[in-house]
């Protein structure tokens, strides 16, 4: 069982790895060329496992102490994994213990992958999603302790390479646009964006802004459903 589910699931995240191969060698060049030790990339992607946030974290550990400050940064930066985790209440039903790390190693990738994708009949879910997981933060600790090693040998200029997070989700924008129809979502996403930017400014816009498209979606779904009963009739 898997072994069946490792079959399957490994095709999926290959190409993930490859992109956390860069993604994640430059989180691990970032880190060593701030002064911190091979140890602390390897340990940050093993129990922190947000990319976005471990590239915060390495500020956040060179500034002033502050719990709360970072316990609310945090919770801006990966708000989204609140709604992805609602999500997937149904889908992580009946996977048993698998279930904690199925909920702490959810990735955006990770997301994409279990979300999407229905193994074969012969495969269980549980473990497919599994191994999914696994194997995506596998490459994520590989890559950045190897960036972090390759950084005592190979010395550049890293300034900028925080933008890699940037560049990465522009991607992703675009790979989604490409490959949908329907563009009122994103288009939603990119005004509940701007309006809540102008209004709360760049450091604290994106929690007001998830906000705004939760109800701008919700409100969306109620016309849509009166729509079509009013049709039905």
């Amino acid at each position: 069982m898997k072994k069946k589910a490792f079959k399957a699931a490994f095709p999926y995240t290959v190409p993930i790895g490859i992109g956390f191969l860069f993604l994640g060698m430059s989180y691990g060049f970032m880190m060593q060329s701030k002064g911190f030790s091979v140890w602390y990339p390897f340990f940050m992607s093993m129990f922190i496992f947000a990319g976005s946030m471990e590239f915060v974290t390495s500020n956040l550990l060179l500034s002033a102490f502050s719990p709360v400050a970072a316990f609310f940064l945090a919770l801006m930066v990966n708000a989204r994994h609140l709604f992805y985790g609602l999500s997937m209440l149904d889908k992580y039903k009946n996977t048993g213990w698998k279930k904690f790390y199925l909920i702490f190693g959810m990735c955006d990738e990770s997301f994409t992958v279990n979300c999407t994708v229905t193994p074969p009949d012969d495969v269980d879910r549980g473990w497919f999603m599994f191994f999914v997981n696994l194997l995506n933060q596998i490459y994520w600790v590989f890559a950045a302790t190897a960036g972090a090693l390759l950084g005592y040998v190979i010395h550049f200029d890293t300034t900028g390479i925080e933008f890699v997070m940037t560049a990465l989700f522009v991607v992703m924008f675009l790979n989604q646009w490409e490959e949908t129809k329907d563009h009122r979502p994103v288009l939603v996403g990119l005004i509940c964006s701007a309006i809540c930017l102008l209004i709360f400014g760049s450091s604290n816009f994106i929690v007001p802004a998830m906000v705004f498209i939760i109800i701008c979606f919700t409100a969306e779904r109620k016309v849509s459903r009166k729509t079509m009963e009013a049709e039905a009739k």
